[in-house]
């Protein structure tokens, strides 16, 4: 309160007779507690405003510290590439030995239907061969026989048909033809072509007995287990011979898998630098008990004929996964000074920040990471860099 203003209110309560000694003491202190709030107020402000500035500078600092700026020559230099990581589908790959089979459907055992000798044999193992070629050549008394039979009955039978209708009765010449047909199928019950018993002539009876086998399509002969002189019995196999243009692949896959064929996208066959896509056709309902394994059969195409039964292949069953997950390349995953693993996720600064993440199961070159938020840009590439980076600079991701 200025001199003046004092003097007023002096003179005011002298008129109406007020000890004006009270009231200009406690106006004195109330001026003078105004002036200390405003004083402490003032303070207040100014304390505050240190502390947030000295707060603000803490947090800029520690983001500093915790991350670790890289200009467009290191960027470079490093080969740092970025990219957004987003849950998303993802396929499962199981591995199988496997074993490449004949195709049984389109195989067949070449045998002789009596007991025969082998003579001589036309193809060798591993040999292409036609429909209707020489595979071998046998002996058989059956053969010899049923041979001269047919000649026989052949004879009469032509005779027969030469005679006018009046010369024989027609019951005899149905039990002529019907001899004639019986020897036919004879021989062809025997293993004769049609084309083989068109071919036997009446005067060359020093041949009777022999007959050869032929290839009744088009293969290779995978099995040849006879020699020259050697009597086999009917039904005995002398060749195995197989169209590889389709093969069986069989796959022994461990029970432990838990693969079910219906859930199966894609089967890949591997030979050295070869690769087939196959198709799955039967699975065994037993368990090998010694080797826990359930076999899966393939048909493959064998393309350029590389493929041949008995070799060993592996196969890769690629199933798709149940649901989506968050998976980063391989090289994206390091590991902090405490061992944990981390990716590098880009911030707004163009900075990275180290972020702890837990690994899952690896999926060809990618790993499935947990703890990592969706839509994170993280380093795909040089991650090491960055690394090395942080260790230049002795960073501690958890300030201790």
């Amino acid at each position: 309160m200025n001199i003046k203003a004092k003097r007023h209110l002096q003179l005011i309560l002298f008129l109406f007779g007020i000890n004006n000694t009270s009231i200009l003491a406690a106006s004195a202190e109330h001026e003078h507690s105004a002036q200390v709030d405003s004083h402490g107020d003032a303070a207040n402000d100014h304390q505050h405003e240190e502390t947030h500035k000295h707060g603000t500078h803490e947090n800029a600092l520690e983001h500093e510290i915790n991350t670790v700026v890289l200009n467009k020559a290191q960027r470079l230099l490093a080969g740092i590439e970025v990219a957004d990581i987003y849950p998303k589908e993802f396929h499962l790959s199981y591995y199988a030995p496997a074993e490449v089979k004949a195709n049984g459907y389109t195989s067949y055992i070449v045998s002789p239907r009596t007991e025969s000798v082998v003579v001589s044999r036309h193809v060798i193992l591993g040999e292409k061969v036609k429909k209707g070629q020489k595979l071998v050549t046998l002996f058989s008394h059956d053969m010899a026989q049923a041979q001269a039979n047919y000649l026989l009955a052949k004879s009469d039978w032509e005779r027969v048909e030469k005679l006018a209708n009046n010369a024989i009765s027609e019951s005899e010449r149905v039990a002529v033809k019907t001899k004639y047909s019986a020897a036919y199928g004879q021989l062809v019950a025997l293993g004769l072509s049609d084309f083989a018993i068109k071919s036997l002539q009446s005067s060359a009876s020093d041949t009777l007995g022999q007959y050869s086998l032929v290839a009744q399509q088009a293969g290779i002969v995978l099995k040849d287990e006879f020699s020259q002189g050697q009597r086999i019995s009917a039904g005995s196999a002398l060749m195995l011979l197989a169209d590889e243009t389709t093969l069986w692949v069989e796959a022994k896959l461990s029970v432990e898998a838990e693969l079910e064929p219906k859930n199966i996208a894609t089967a890949l066959v591997s030979f050295k630098n070869y690769e087939y896509v196959a198709k799955v056709i039967q699975q065994t309902h037993t368990i090998d008990t010694k080797t826990r394994t359930k076999i899966i059969r393939l048909s493959v195409e064998n393309k350029d004929d590389v493929l041949h039964a008995g070799m060993f292949v592996d196969v890769n069953f690629i199933v798709p996964s149940a649901q989506k997950a968050m998976l980063v390349p391989e090289s994206a995953v390091m590991r902090n000074e405490e061992q944990n693993w981390v990716v590098f996720v880009e911030q707004p600064d163009a900075s990275f920040l180290p972020t702890e993440i837990r690994l899952g199961s690896q999926i060809n070159e990618e790993r499935i990471v947990f703890g990592l938020p969706s839509g994170s840009r993280i380093a795909v590439k040089g991650a090491f860099f960055i690394a090395s980076e942080f260790a230049k600079s002795g960073f501690d991701p958890h300030n201790h």
